[in-house]
């Protein structure tokens, strides 16, 4: 034994380094699983270690500014900077294509609304509620004014870390916002003080019962032991993956997460494409109406658009008998989510402009625009985009990727991979360890606070009070070669329905606003 120790304590380093690269080179040759690695020992090894850190190099070192998708550097640096509160201004210009496809203008007054002195902005620059109100048409018990025209939208716990939902909680009690559950269930991080909507979807997590279906008994002891929940969606379906289910692995099933879900601990847990409660939309509307009467709380619904024949058959029972959802979230194809095929985020369903358009459409056709609170959702976290989406009739929009940005995320791309880095869409309580609770919050407030400041300074260079006057001849979109800008109006063709508006002033004093009055 002396003898061999010996002997290998003489093999100088780099004669180790070549005796492990001759035996990678040996373990290459004899296996057949990488084709690269067999026909190039050791230095195909290279290019999958590229590979998989390509996604780093063209973000950092290769990809322009404005290139990169589904965020490019600008947009992530926009909402980094007003969220820690630092300068969000560019200089010398823009370096954007004004000429390029879909590019927006937003046509500016002669003379700005002007802000006076008594008026709630001189105050508060930042105060900008929904100019509607959810479930008052349906005469609702508790109807809800959002206090915020910008929300968090649709994201569980499960999908997202622990402390990552704690700080967007905390972060939109800040900000008078929402938060929406998404379908993972009510965890305890959803209540941290802010107004929260729980939204469910094909498994019921939450309001499960024992066959898997809906379980009336458990929404409403939900809603009574938590009363900042101030309404309710039902998920169709979402941008992503419209028309798709999912399976949620038994091994990412702790004790915390079947508590919350009603599943049991490490069993598969099944999200079919369709819904147990309901299989047409007659049967939609009276399980909407059900649980409206059960609750005393707005419902809506949220989709992403395709085919329209069915959306028609719910408008007309909603003409017909005066029931039916009271907000309906459109999401749009190029949502996000923690995790979906290719084939389903590439290609199913409509990008969020058309999808919208021709939803308010047939909504407006039947007269029932003025009724609902149409939400928009699918990368509207930015000014521009957000006078665009209340000019085609929006009333407020959910952010996700964009409030996960504010919060630390920097779109690895690896949610669906559980080895998130920044700890935010991963349930290693390693990777969860950086983040600050506090400071987080905090970031995901500031980025709600500049937002609706920015969003409001567009607004008065616009010539109005409030977003919701907007309309479609507010804002131009580049469409071709031949006519570089159409108006909205003239691009979708339809004109919003006026929103009844009497000031920021009524806003604020309305009994049914929600956040911290």
């Amino acid at each position: 034994m002396e003898t061999i120790l010996n002997v290998l304590s003489s093999i100088s380093w780099w004669l180790w380094i070549v005796i492990a690269l001759v035996i990678i080179a040996i373990r290459d040759i004899l296996q057949k699983k990488h084709t690269i690695s067999h026909n190039f020992p050791v230095v195909g090894h290279f290019r999958y270690m590229l590979e998989k850190i390509g996604p780093e190099l063209r973000q950092y070192l290769v990809a322009n500014n404005r290139e990169e998708l589904p965020f490019n550097r600008i947009e992530r640096g926009w909402i980094y900077a007003s969220a820690k509160k630092e300068n969000n201004y560019e200089g010398f210009g823009t370096d954007r294509d004004i000429f390029a496809h879909q590019h927006i203008f937003i046509n500016n007054a002669m003379m700005p609304y002007k802000v006076e002195d008594h008026h709630p902005h001189a105050k508060d620059k930042s105060f900008l509620p929904c100019a509607k109100v959810m479930g008052e048409y349906n005469k609702r018990r508790k109807p809800y004014r959002p206090a915020s025209v910008i929300n968090v939208s649709a994201m569980s716990f499960g999908s997202l870390s622990a402390k990552a939902v704690e700080s967007l909680n905390k972060g939109v009690k800040i900000a008078d916002a929402y938060h929406n559950t998404g379908e993972g269930g009510l965890s305890p991080y959803h209540s941290n003080g802010g107004d929260v909507v729980f939204h469910f979807g094909t498994g019921y997590f939450g309001v499960r019962a024992e066959d898997g279906g809906f379980s009336m008994e458990k929404m409403i002891k939900l809603v009574e032991d938590n009363p900042f929940v101030r309404a309710i969606e039902v998920k169709l379906s979402q941008g992503a993956k419209p028309g798709k289910g999912g399976v949620l692995p038994g091994a990412k099933i702790t004790p915390q997460i079947a508590k919350i879900r009603g599943v049991e601990v490490g069993k598969d847990v099944l999200s079919p494409p369709n819904h147990k409660a309901f299989s047409n939309v007659p049967e939609l509307v009276d399980f909407i109406e059900r649980i409206a009467d059960a609750t005393g709380l707005p419902v809506g619904i949220k989709a992403a658009i395709g085919k329209l024949e069915q959306w028609e058959e719910l408008a007309d029972i909603m003409k017909a008998t005066g029931k039916g959802p009271d907000f309906i979230t459109v999401d749009g194809g190029e949502g996000g989510t923690g995790a979906a095929p290719p084939s389903f985020a590439d290609h199913v369903s409509l990008p969020w402009v058309y999808g919208f358009g021709d939803l308010y459409k047939l909504f407006q056709s039947k007269g029932l625009s003025e009724r609902i609170v149409f939400i928009g959702s699918g990368k509207l976290g930015f000014p521009a985009k957000a006078a665009m989406a209340f000019a085609m009739g929006a009333d407020c929009i959910n952010v996700a990727r964009e409030a996960m940005m504010s919060i630390g995320c920097i779109q690895a791309q690896v949610c669906h991979n559980n080895t998130c880095p920044s700890g935010v869409a991963t349930q290693s309580k390693w990777l969860q360890r950086g983040i600050d609770v506090p400071l987080k919050s905090e970031r995901l407030a500031q980025y709600f606070k500049s937002f609706k400041k920015e969003f409001l300074e567009i607004t008065h260079a616009a010539g109005y009070e409030h977003p919701c006057q907007f309309t479609m001849n507010d804002i131009e979109v580049n469409v071709d070669d031949h006519n570089l800008s159409k108006e909205l109006s003239n691009t979708y063709q339809y004109h919003k329905t006026h929103v009844p508006f009497e000031g920021i002033q009524s806003l604020k004093d309305c009994n049914h606003l929600g956040g911290v009055k």
